[in-house]
């Protein structure tokens, strides 16, 4: 890996591609697209936190086959959602009536996300901190979770007596921010490999993971290319094809994000011989351009803090839902915060995210089985036999997932 000399060049492209793309997701046009704004939650949640630690640990992980992981990633994904979409399609129907087993199945699936976000805010929010003290040079981990820890105080108080509907308001803008940035990352990292290339400087690295532990680690990434479940869950807003299309549309936008990303780095960054750490891509962004090492930290704040509030609020109203109000949502939020300080103080980034892997594997599953048996109450066979297959897969990923060696 060789420093550039246009490093000022690929910031000024960095800088105006940012721009540009803030400027255009602020058009007319665009802000007024219903379908646009159906997938913004979608898309938001899929390239959120992943974005931030899939390079490195690809990279460090896979070697020249990190662009072969990050498309099994992303096909993984787009099943999985294929098994959620035909549960939005089909549950729209008024016939025929769902069964008692789908009915049950529906229940555990609902208890299985409730949990899956206990852990993903946590997730997000160990992100947050990590980031939030990654520029002011502090090593010592403890920072980053007493960090963590005062989000985590900050977001019980202000969803206990505040609520989260002024910060929800502040999604859009959010989602611009880490749209912007990543389009002028892309342009950076895009100017960046060709600089390499005409230096003969472009390196492959050899993969430190093959075979069962190469499958069993790809397990537990499983939760960076988590979100596109996010669309069946906006039926108050949008009608069932709209909320099928923005699943798709957010897919194949992140799909090609990803892929693009992880081909560009994959060939321009060595392994560095260490082990990954969760603000890697900060060092790796540094020899590209001095300007993005500031944008990255401003949009993992921005990024991770919006998910932990969205999350953190799904998760209160489904726990106060399925216990039929006898919790309050504000004490799924206390719940939630207690099982995150003690996430926190009791593992690391990389754990989390394979727990939270094994959590929404779990949720996966449970869909797939659900559109497995109306499948075959519909007389799809065909069909119901790839759900049950991805349900099949999905309890692999629950048993096997594993966490990034640290």
């Amino acid at each position: 890996m060789r420093a550039s000399g246009n490093t000022v060049l690929f910031s000024i492209a960095i800088i105006a591609a940012s721009l540009a793309t803030g400027l255009w997701l602020f058009r007319a046009p665009v802000t007024s697209s219903r379908t646009w704004h159906a997938m913004i939650t979608p898309l938001a949640s899929i390239i959120g936190s992943g974005f931030l630690v899939l390079g490195p640990v690809l990279n460090m992980s896979y070697g020249d086959y990190s662009p072969l992981a990050m498309a099994g990633l992303c096909a993984g994904a787009y099943l999985f959602g294929s098994a959620v979409r035909f549960n939005i399609a089909t549950l729209a129907e008024a016939s025929p009536q769902r069964s008692r087993r789908e009915y049950a199945l529906e229940t555990a699936a609902s208890w299985s996300l409730a949990f899956a976000y206990v852990i993903s805010v946590a997730y997000y929010l160990n992100l947050f901190g990590s980031f939030g003290i990654s520029l002011t040079g502090a090593k010592d981990l403890v920072w980053a979770k007493l960090l963590t820890s005062a989000t985590f105080v900050l977001i019980l108080a202000t969803g206990w007596y505040r609520g989260f509907e002024w910060l929800e308001k502040l999604e859009y803008v959010s989602v611009a921010i880490k749209l912007s940035i990543i389009a002028g990352l892309l342009v950076g990292l895009l100017a960046y490999f060709f600089d390499q290339f005409q230096h003969h400087a472009l390196v492959f690295n050899h993969p430190q993971k093959t075979g069962w532990a190469a499958i069993t680690l790809a397990f537990g990434l499983l939760v960076t290319v988590q979100g596109f479940e996010t669309s069946r869950y906006l039926g108050n807003e949008y009608d069932v094809g709209t909320r099928i299309r923005s699943m798709k549309l957010a897919q194949w936008v992140s799909s090609a994000i990803y892929m693009i990303y992880i081909g560009l780095i994959a060939y321009v960054f060595s392994d560095f011989g260490n082990k990954p750490n969760e603000t890697a891509v900060i060092d790796m962004m540094r020899v590209v351009a001095p300007v993005l090492p500031f944008l990255l930290v401003a949009a993992a704040l921005s990024a991770q803090f919006s998910a932990a509030v969205a999350d953190t609020g799904g998760s209160g109203d489904l726990v106060a839902k399925l216990t039929g109000n006898r919790l309050s949502t504000r004490h799924g939020y206390a719940l939630l915060v207690a099982a995150g300080l003690l996430l926190t103080w009791s593992s690391n980034v990389f754990q989390i995210i394979s727990y939270a892997s094994r959590a929404f594997a779990l949720y996966y599953s449970l869909q797939a089985l659900i559109a497995a048996t109306m499948a075959m109450r519909l007389q799809r066979r065909s069909r119901a036999s790839i759900y049950f297959s991805l349900a099949f897969l999905g309890a692999l990923i629950v048993i096997f997932g594993e966490a990034v060696e640290v």
